[in-house]
């Protein structure tokens, strides 16, 4: 137990000191860095290759190898930058400049809907900053609620909730939080999903860049039981480092006369087909280095009888 608390403090020790170093340096130089270290992961230490390179065949089929390998390139960038302006947000972005890190076109409606008294679900994937989204939307007076599982490391989750709830976010846990996420929908609130999760076997499969994937049935439900107008977006970066753009996808309101996704696997599929949409708009931008498709659709009934079959045995 002592080994663990030290290695978990040595470790937070290190990434302390590393974002120190990122702080001290301007943002072009980040970019710059970033870049090339991004190089090194692709070309020489070959991260994740396999995985890159199969997701990205599934998502890209039409698209030429060379085609494929650059947006792999430009997504370790990417993921490099995005962590260089999570550091840098803190001291550079504020409700007096947040006009010149951020930009939320065509979120009249969205905004319309964070004033209103009714719930709000939003959801978005992995996908531009996701980090800067809902840190961005507190900032604008709008406090949003994010489900996370929070890190093994404790001294690394303090840190990282810290920020997370710098500007009015508030973090809630993705086990044992369902009495306090009914509770917000009652009162209005505002909450901020992912949905892009692989979900296990038992998840609801809907396609997913024309492949079927397993998808948390909890983020359907939430929005039809809570009856909460709800937004797919993503935080794409801009033209520069630590300038984002909020982008809308689509919305629905489940008491709209017209509302036509009152089934969990209708509501799914609707939002990962907007998700998809999304990443198509920035590629380069999107995890490609996590296994989003896994194992293949199964009869529910067989899984039924196979796990009656198992509780017996036990």
């Amino acid at each position: 137990m002592r080994l663990k608390k030290f290695a978990d403090f040595s470790v937070y020790v290190v990434v302390r000191l590393l974002i120190c170093i990122i702080q001290a340096l301007p943002l072009s130089a980040c970019a710059v860095i970033s870049k090339h270290v991004g190089g090194l992961c692709w070309h020489r230490l070959k991260l994740r290759r396999d995985v890159l390179e199969e997701n990205l065949r599934y998502a890209f089929p039409a698209k030429t190898q060379a085609e494929r390998d650059r947006i792999a390139l430009a997504m370790w960038e990417h993921l490099l930058l995005m962590v260089m302006e999570i550091a840098h947000a803190p001291r550079k972005v504020s409700r007096t400049n947040w006009r010149s890190h951020s930009a939320v076109p065509g979120m009249k409606e969205v905004l319309q809907r964070l004033i209103d008294e009714r719930p709000t679900v939003m959801i978005s994937g992995h996908l531009g900053n996701f980090e800067m989204g809902g840190y961005l939307l507190s900032l604008h007076g709008f406090p949003t609620h994010t489900i996370a599982r929070p890190l093994d490391n404790p001294y690394l989750d303090r840190f990282i909730t810290r920020f997370r709830e710098a500007t009015g976010q508030y973090m809630l846990p993705k086990q044992g939080s369902g009495r306090q996420v009914a509770l917000l929908l009652e009162q209005g609130g505002t909450l901020n999903l992912l949905g892009d999760q692989h979900a296990g076997q038992n998840g609801c499969w809907v396609d997913f860049f024309g492949r079927p994937a397993s998808t948390h049935k909890a983020v359907a439900v939430l929005t039809l039981s809570g009856k909460a107008p709800t937004a797919v977006v993503a935080a794409l970066r801009g033209d520069r480092p630590l300038y984002i753009e909020m982008h809308v996808a689509d919305m629905v309101d489940p008491q709209d006369n017209d509302f036509s996704l009152g089934t969990i696997p209708l509501l799914t599929e609707w939002y990962t087909r907007n998700l998809e949409y999304l990443i198509r708009k920035a590629p380069e931008q999107y995890w490609w280095v996590h296994r989003r498709w896994k194992g293949q659709p199964t009869d529910r009934r067989e899984l039924r009888r196979q796990k009656r079959k198992r509780q017996a045995a036990a």
